[in-house]
């Protein structure tokens, strides 16, 4: 897919990684880009072919009423989600379901909403922006790496289901950028721009996986390797 004159929906475009996609949508010459937020009045509009509009990925309603008015779009990135800091045994229970009312509830209601949109408007793209934590787990994240997981292979199967209608659909895993969310974490992080950058190199060349960061690339390859090894100095061995 040529992202040069497409029209683009971006999730979460107010901060981090959503407004660097808006950004360099734009650079790549996008004719329309929506960006959309919970309140989208946050969104900083500095460039005419944004158009802002609310979507809220836990109100249907919202979602239901973005499609509609965003008729022609043709790339729909889902970046917005949210980090609770919740684990699964001992976490709140509302925090844990939050997490996957969000990240794969709320994510797979957006793309129901726009895959008739992105068959209408001759197939499209569909963007999930997921983490190499959909990979793996740590203290203190249980509930946001298992719905990222979840998530993970929802955009598996949607892929499959989204096929027949020309519709490419692309996972990107990352390690840790420095936006908002992970202003309070003291790892190494990337720039949110190369997490657009290399999501819309991919689109360009049809890529059904992204893998931004090295992060991504070590996690994904011990998937194939004997758990005891990854979580060797987690587990006291």
């Amino acid at each position: 897919m040529d992202v040069t004159g497409s029209v683009a929906l971006v999730t979460g475009a107010n901060r981090g990684i959503g407004r660097r996609f808006v950004d360099e949508l734009l650079a790549r010459g996008a004719a329309k880009v929506y960006a959309a937020a919970r309140r989208p009045e946050t969104v900083e509009v500095r460039d005419p072919r944004v158009e802002t509009l609310r979507l809220d990925l836990l109100d249907a309603d919202s979602v239901a009423e973005a499609a509609a008015r965003a008729a022609d779009v043709t790339l729909l990135v889902n970046n917005a989600g949210i980090a609770t800091g919740a684990n699964l045994v001992t976490g709140d229970p509302d925090a844990v379901r939050l997490e996957f009312d969000t990240h794969f509830f709320g994510t797979l209601g957006v793309i129901r909403a726009f895959a008739p949109v992105l068959a209408a408007n001759g197939g499209g793209a569909v963007v999930n922006v997921l983490s190499a934590l959909s990979w793996f787990a740590y203290d203190g994240a249980g509930a946001y790496s298992a719905a990222k997981a979840a998530a993970w292979n929802m955009t598996n199967a949607v892929r499959l289901e989204l096929v027949g209608q020309g519709t490419l659909v692309q996972g990107v895993h990352l390690g840790s950028a420095d936006t908002d969310m992970m202003a309070g974490y003291d790892v190494p992080k990337i720039d949110p721009a190369d997490v657009a950058r290399a999501s819309l190199d991919g689109v360009g060349s049809g890529a059904l996986e992204v893998l931004v960061d090295d992060a991504s690339r070590s996690v994904k390859a011990a998937l194939a390797e004997d758990p005891a090894k990854f979580y060797a100095s987690a587990l006291g061995r």
